[in-house]
């Protein structure tokens, strides 16, 4: 049986460590892997998870939960330690001993479908985040369709340096920032270090300055001090804009001989190392045991998020659009749906922008519950809808020339929890999950 802490330290500092040896012991057991970020992260994820965000293991595609996406993938033992905490029935601790391993759920990084819980795959840099802001655009969406009593939840990304470093960033970060999406909230691992040493080799830009430029609320705070983290993230939410909030951490944190070096990146930490580590932060517990007092503390931070999901039970039980709201859920389409998608393929031999247009006029006859974008181009379209700006709760954005990265937060409003046979079959000819810089149009190939 596993015993108890005892230490001077404060419990939240200790469920923290809980994730730092989780992350390094696996990282070591399977001698591939990324220790240093969720070592760094470990406390800003702590607050986050057990103070803020609102998940259900056992119902873990509650349609009101917070979505959390990791978008620096590569630290994926940061998720996966935190749904073990939490109690992620698919997620126990023999994964964790098997991450990295074949037939494992525990992928080097999150991938969609694996494990309950996870999100969206984080695998390119910088996806993660563009996909959020599809997220946090559909609960937008969402709420102003069926109301906040049913829909009233946050997007909670955790970036990289890298992340930021992709293009696809700065359009994704452009689009949420003009479109004051006030619900997502970025917690950047401002840690100065990439796999080949500091970030000043190869990047000098001011990510917060940028951000702000973009109309974001920035905060810059120390990565480590749980207060300020709390408090930063209350602050986020009481924004009108959408939040990123620098959080400046050690990579590595705790290693006595690596902590804050690349050298704790892309590599494991050693036998040796890890043991100094258990020594310098007073944790007597052997590799992936976690102390009872410190595991019933992570698992009772669900009481929260459970005593939340019973209310929006109510709500959803007692509300006149629950019929339509479930339906929208379910995906379910009208009749004859599949006949006039597939008539609009015979068609394609006639000019492009007149089929993208009748496609456009009879999926809006048909259904709502997909979105579009516009591009430079349409002031070549014979007929023109009413556009959304900042409001977003409509159906067609005005993008300006930008078709590459927003491509991946449209795709995201309509990818995961309501499919429609149209949007299936839309997913497969533009991509779920995009690629970074390849040229995306909804429904319909450009034309060149």
């Amino acid at each position: 049986m596993q015993g108890q802490v005892e230490s001077k330290r404060d419990v939240s500092l200790l469920m923290a460590d809980a994730i730092r040896f989780l992350a390094a012991d696996a990282v070591q057991a399977a001698n591939s892997g990324h220790p240093g970020m969720p070592m760094g992260m470990a406390d800003v994820a702590t607050v986050l998870f057990s103070k803020f965000i609102n998940v259900l293991p056992d119902n873990s595609d509650w349609p009101d939960r917070d979505r959390f996406v990791l978008s620096a993938g590569h630290g994926s033992m940061l998720l996966y330690a935190i749904h073990y905490l939490l109690g992620y029935k698919d997620m126990p601790i023999e994964s964790i001993k098997n991450f990295r391993q074949l037939n494992s759920n525990t992928a080097g990084h999150p991938e969609f479908g694996h494990a309950k819980g996870i999100e969206t795959t984080t695998g390119p840099l910088g996806q993660g985040l563009a996909t959020a802001v599809g997220m946090a655009l559909a609960e937008r969406l969402l709420a102003s369709r069926f109301g906040s009593n049913l829909v009233d939840h946050y997007t909670y990304v955790i970036v990289g340096d890298g992340c930021l470093q992709e293009g696809i960033s700065h359009e994704a970060i452009e689009f949420s920032g003009h479109l004051k999406l006030s619900k997502l909230i970025v917690l950047w691992d401002d840690n100065n270090i990439s796999i080949d040493g500091s970030t000043d080799l190869s990047n000098s830009s001011n990510q917060v300055l940028r951000f702000k430029a973009a109309g974001w609320h920035t905060q810059v705070i120390d990565g480590h001090d749980h207060k300020k983290i709390e408090e930063a993230l209350n602050n986020a939410k009481k924004s009108r804009k959408p939040s990123i909030i620098a959080c400046k951490t050690t990579i590595g944190f705790g290693s006595p001989n690596l902590a804050g070096t690349s050298k704790t990146h892309g590599a494991p930490l050693g036998e040796d190392e890890i043991n100094a580590t258990r020594l310098a932060l007073g944790w007597l517990s052997n590799a992936f045991e976690i102390p009872e007092n410190i595991l019933d503390a992570w698992r009772s931070t669900t009481n929260r998020s459970q005593k939340i999901y019973n209310d929006w039970k109510i709500k959803l039980d007692k509300s006149p659009k629950k019929k339509r709201f479930q339906a929208f859920l379910d995906g379910s389409i009208p009749n004859g749906y599949e006949r006039k998608f597939l008539s609009f393929v015979k068609q394609m031999k006639e000019e492009t922008y007149n089929i993208q247009e009748k496609a456009r006029i009879d999926q809006k006859e048909i259904d709502q519950r997909t979105r579009q974008n516009f591009g430079n181009i349409e002031n070549k379209r014979k007929k023109r809808f009413k556009m959304i700006k900042r409001d977003s709760c409509g159906r067609n954005d005005q993008i300006g020339i930008q078709a590459k990265g927003r491509g991946t937060p449209h795709a995201k409003t309509i990818g995961r929890d309501s499919k429609t046979w149209f949007q299936r079959r839309q997913s497969r000819v533009v991509g779920i999950q995009t690629v970074p810089r390849r040229s995306i149009f909804p429904i319909f190939p450009r034309r060149h």
